[in-house]
């Protein structure tokens, strides 16, 4: 017999027999949908230890009074849909969430806002499940006690898709997190990361937006991860920029779109990456090099107007660099092959001299950085000078 055969609707409302949605869930047997008409309801430590669904009508709000944890499900099979969470409380010695989703399989949490919040969706040890449409709205100012919007932990085959978070300390936050996929977020005006993720294997990051972050994106310790066609924006700062890559192998960053950030892609100890079709608009740094990365592939990417393409803190160089377009190019194509017959050299060394002196950068736009710039480029004594593009693109790809 299929669970749901005798299942049954229960009722939530100030006028209905049942009026909490604790009372709802003692009464309910495994498989029953309450239904939470539209209202506030006073709750925090809502426990759900069965298999059921909860939809709330028309958005009632669960209002936590800011004592605690609101909702924990600790049980298989829980769907939660449509209500309005707040008012968390805030905890320095407990990460009190919204929704706590723990050691449980096929959950489904969708069509939920959630405001005045300590962490958002934490998910923990859980596997299986879903988390959709989801509005994540925070007020966060600063990093110590303020918490993540969504967070996995010790969780694989999560599902994280069109959620839009703000103002929270890391949008999405992930650790020990395998085989998820991360699609169409959004990730905006958060204190330090739009995503955060360390040890976590064989992800897919795709089609997402990661705007005006304290940093967009961290990625440690992974391998196998997958990054296509983000958009990576406005990430302003001294130590900002638009991704982070720190022990990352056997990756693959695809179509995204870096733009106005001060550095796009800081890379260090990172290897047998493919970067891939990106585009890298006006940012101080497109690419920073900071060693220890080897058997990297550089192909097709468009580095446009950017006040260094790629900045390089070693003169050991294996990583290939080919058929990329570069607007700072001024070679020629006599033959008409859209491939410039010259190649380019898209270390400066003024980028080198910067790393070592940073004071150096307001410099940038003088006559004397181009003629140095100029004399490397005849003869690198700073530079990697095996780092070429032998087949630079005339024309944007």
């Amino acid at each position: 017999m299929s669970p749901g055969t005798f299942s049954q609707t229960i009722q939530v409302c100030e006028s209905c027999p049942i009026t909490s949605i604790k009372e709802a869930i003692a009464n309910a047997k495994d498989f029953d949908t309450i239904i939470v008409k539209k209202g506030t309801y006073k709750e925090y430590d809502i426990l759900i230890n069965k298999p059921l669904v909860i939809k709330g009508e028309n958005y009632p709000v669960i209002d936590g009074e800011l004592k605690g944890e609101i909702i924990t499900i600790v049980s298989d099979n829980v769907t939660i849909d449509g209500l309005f969470v707040i008012n968390v409380g805030t905890s320095y010695t407990e990460d009190y969430a919204a929704i706590r989703i723990r050691k449980s399989k096929n959950f489904v949490i969708q069509n939920v806002v959630l405001e005045k919040l300590f962490f958002g969706i934490y998910v923990e040890k859980s596997s299986y499940g879903k988390v959709y449409h989801n509005k994540i709205i925070g007020d966060a100012v600063e990093e110590y006690n303020s918490g993540n919007g969504i967070q996995l932990w010790y969780s694989n085959h999560i599902e994280i898709e069109h959620n839009y978070i703000e103002h929270v300390r890391d949008g999405i936050y992930l650790e020990f997190a395998d085989h998820c996929i991360i699609k169409n977020n959004v990730s905006a005006e958060n204190l330090r990361y739009g995503l955060h993720f360390m040890f976590s294997n064989d992800d897919i990051y795709q089609d997402n937006t990661f705007e005006n972050n304290g940093a967009g994106v961290a990625v440690m310790f992974s391998k196998k991860i997958k990054m296509l066609n983000n958009i990576f924006k406005e990430n302003w700062g001294t130590a900002s920029y638009g991704m982070l890559l720190k022990e990352i192998n056997d990756a693959e960053i695809i179509g995204n779109t870096f733009e106005e950030n001060t550095i796009g892609i800081n890379i260090e100890g990172s290897n047998r990456i493919v970067y891939k079709n990106n585009n890298f608009i006006n940012n101080g740094w497109a690419i920073k090099v900071r060693g220890a990365c080897y058997s990297n592939s550089f192909l097709e990417n468009n580095f446009l107007y950017n006040s260094f393409d790629i900045s390089y803190n070693s003169k050991v160089n294996d990583n290939i660099f080919d058929k990329n377009y570069w607007s700072n190019y001024t070679g020629y194509d006599l033959n008409k092959d859209g491939i410039g017959d010259v190649p380019y050299r898209p270390v400066k060394l003024f980028s080198y001299i910067v790393n070592r002196t940073p004071e150096t950068i307001i410099l940038l736009r003088s006559l004397f950085i181009d003629i140095i710039d100029f004399s490397e480029k005849v003869s690198p004594v700073f530079t990697p000078d095996n780092l070429l593009d032998n087949n630079p693109q005339i024309k944007r790809i």
